[in-house]
Parts: C-alpha cells; structure tokens; sequence
C-alpha cells in the first residue's frame, strides 16, 4: 500500500515556472481523462497572469473542456484549507529545479519534463503544432500514470513508477 490517500479521487498537482501552458495542458487531460478517479490541478512558481489562449485552443482540439482555467501560484495549494495532493508533478525544467514549498501529506512527486509549446518559434500554425505535441506527450504519460495499479503499489514501486513515466517521449496520435 502506498502512502497516498486511499479514496479515490487521488489529488494531482502540475507544476511550471508560469503556468499558463503545460501545466494547463496537464490538468485539463487529467481532468478529462480520468473519469473522475483523479483531481488535476495546476499551478506555477512565477505565474504569468493569464492561460495561454494556444493552450485553450489546444485542449478544445482534445474535445476538453476550456472554462475556467487561470494562471496561479503554488502557493494557493501550501496553505490551510487547500485540498491536500497525492502527487506533484513537475512539467518544465525549471520548476523541476526550483525550490518548492512543503507539501502537506508528503505527496509522491515527479519530473514529467516537456518542451515550452510557448517558447516555439515560428508561424502561428507551427507554433498551434508545438502545443498539439507537447499535449500528446502529456496525454501519453497521463494514460500510463491512469493505468498504475496505485492501491496494489508499495510506496517505492509507486515512486519508481511515477518517475519513469517522465521518461517517455513517445506519444500517440
């Protein structure tokens, strides 16, 4: 048995520096995917003020929801009252770095790195195809991550598990 809760839903948050990209991108597929065994959150350490509008129309292409969604700080979740997570996971390299509050409950974490879709260069049209990408590797991991047996996973095979999902670079289209 693993030390995260033992109802589900399981509580995962996303994190990245300006959390108006990836991250989003994470908890809208989390939140679509899941069929309700898991809550996804997103946060970042230097939020930008705003979702990237990319990111919105990357998750209607999913067939996602698009409403509410708003780039904020991971503070919001490392206070009282803030529902307690199960895992944190890093999407960006640089928040994988940063130093992170600490986590209530002792949530599992990961490094689940991605490219910055918004950092892409280019034509509106490629820079629309670097979100679709970065999104497909995240959908990937979130189906290996939903296909976990997480009740019947000691604690450090979950752990185990958890990492090396952020290994896979492969996607499904």
């Amino acid at each position: 048995m693993s030390n995260i809760s033992t109802q589900a839903p399981y509580n995962v948050l996303f994190l990245c520096t300006g959390n108006s990209a990836r991250s989003i991108l994470a908890e809208g597929l989390l939140n679509g995917l899941a069929n309700g065994r898991f809550k996804g959150f997103s946060a970042g350490s230097q939020p930008k003020g705003q979702v990237h509008p990319m990111a919105i129309a990357t998750l209607e292409g999913f067939s996602l929801p698009t409403k509410g969604y708003r780039s904020k700080g991971w503070d919001e979740f490392a206070v009282d009252g803030a529902p307690a997570m199960d895992f944190i996971i890093t999407v960006c390299d640089d928040a994988a770095g940063e130093v992170c509050p600490i986590w209530p409950g002792h949530p599992m974490t990961a490094h689940w790195g991605v490219p910055d879709p918004a950092a892409h260069e280019g034509t509106p049209e490629e820079k629309l195809s670097a979100f679709h990408d970065a999104a497909r590797v995240l959908k990937r991991r979130i189906e290996l991550f939903l296909s976990l047996p997480i009740q019947r996973l000691d604690s450090m095979s979950l752990q185990t598990e958890l990492r090396g999902i952020g290994q896979v670079r492969e996607y499904s289209k």
